[in-house]
């Protein structure tokens, strides 16, 4: 395993076996997860279908990439033939992988969005004791914790989910994430009283259905 540092990677990037310089592809990002402090996951994804495709394999690599990384001073690792970007803030363990011809500021791009995005979301949440709110009042960096996160996994989803799709990179700026977010959150596309009339109309279309049986019935009767 090889830890550099980002300004020593910004030299040295997209080295790949042999050598050979490749050109980075659309899907930069394999995969991405959270762990706590003592290496259990709390959150990951995996985009690339041919990286470690069964969950034993997924937490060994999790758990080798904690090991190698937990107690370094780096920002970006070289481990398994993937390139690894990461963060800490308190009980938490941030990582971002991709491919070794992947250019690390990309990776460290999107890194830097999910951990500033979590950390406003997180730290409105203990600011307003567990209720999403819009201001950001346990202030930056100060509550980005283990139990704040797993108090908010809907909103820790959402995050990721606007910043990653399928491995391609949709947006790196926590703030137009934050706007998504919140409106996805305030959308309620099944209120009560939509529920209650969808219900009312499969019941209407189920009576006529069997009002309309009921008549050929007896019309082939009358017959």
């Amino acid at each position: 395993m090889l830890s550099v540092s980002l300004d020593q990677a910004r030299y040295g990037c997209n080295l790949v076996a042999h050598g050979v310089f490749q050109e980075p592809s659309l899907y930069t990002v394999k995969a991405l997860f959270i762990l706590d402090n003592d290496g259990n996951r709390l959150l990951s994804k995996y985009y690339d279908p041919e990286l470690y495709p069964s969950m034993k394999e997924q937490n060994n690599f999790e758990k080798n990439v904690f090991n190698k990384t937990h107690k370094a001073d780096n920002e970006i690792a070289f481990l398994e033939g993937m390139t690894v970007v990461y963060k800490s803030s308190i009980d938490l363990f941030f990582y971002v992988v991709g491919s070794p011809q992947e250019n690390e500021l990309m990776l460290m791009s999107v890194l830097n969005c999910l951990f500033d995005s979590l950390t406003q979301i997180l730290s409105s949440c203990a600011g307003c004791h567990g209720n999403r709110c819009g201001s950001n009042a346990g202030g930056w960096g100060k509550n980005v914790e283990r139990r704040y996160l797993l108090e908010n996994m809907e909103g820790v989803f959402l995050v990721v989910d606007e910043i990653i799709d399928g491995g391609v990179i949709l947006e790196s700026d926590p703030q137009q994430v934050l706007q998504k977010v919140n409106y996805k959150s305030d959308e309620s596309p099944l209120s009560e009283q939509s529920v209650a009339q969808h219900i009312t109309e499969k019941l209407a279309l189920t009576t006529n259905v069997i009002q309309s049986a009921k008549d050929q019935i007896k019309w082939s009767i009358l017959k």
